[in-house]
C-alpha cells in the first residue's frame, strides 16, 4: 500500500520508483510483464494528476492576467473564487 500525499513532488518519486523497478535486471517473464502493466497503470493516473495541477495552475494565470473573474471551487484555487474584477 502506497502513503502517497498528495503533492506532485510525491508523484514524481513514485514514478521514479517505478522507474527503478523496470529496470531490475531479476524481472524475467510474468513478473517483468505485471511491472509494465503497473507502469502502465502507475502512467495513467499520473497523467490525469498532472493534467489536473496544470488546469489548476492556469486558472490562477488567468485570473491573474484578468483574463477570467473567478474559478469553479472544484479546482482549489484557494482565495478566487468569487474575486470579480473591473473591465
Amino acid at each position: 500500500m502506497s502513503n502517497a500525499k498528495g503533492k506532485l513532488q510525491d508523484l514524481n518519486d513514485h514514478l521514479f520508483m517505478q522507474l527503478e523497478r523496470l529496470d531490475d535486471d531479476k524481472l524475467t517473464g510474468e513478473e517483468l510483464t505485471e511491472e509494465i502493466a503497473r507502469s502502465k497503470a502507475i502512467t495513467g493516473v499520473a497523467v490525469q494528476i498532472i493534467g489536473t495541477a496544470k488546469l489548476a495552475l492556469d486558472a490562477k494565470v488567468a485570473i491573474k492576467e484578468n483574463l477570467i473573474e473567478d474559478v469553479p471551487e472544484m479546482l482549489g484555487v484557494k482565495g478566487y473564487e468569487q474575486k470579480k474584477i473591473s473591465r
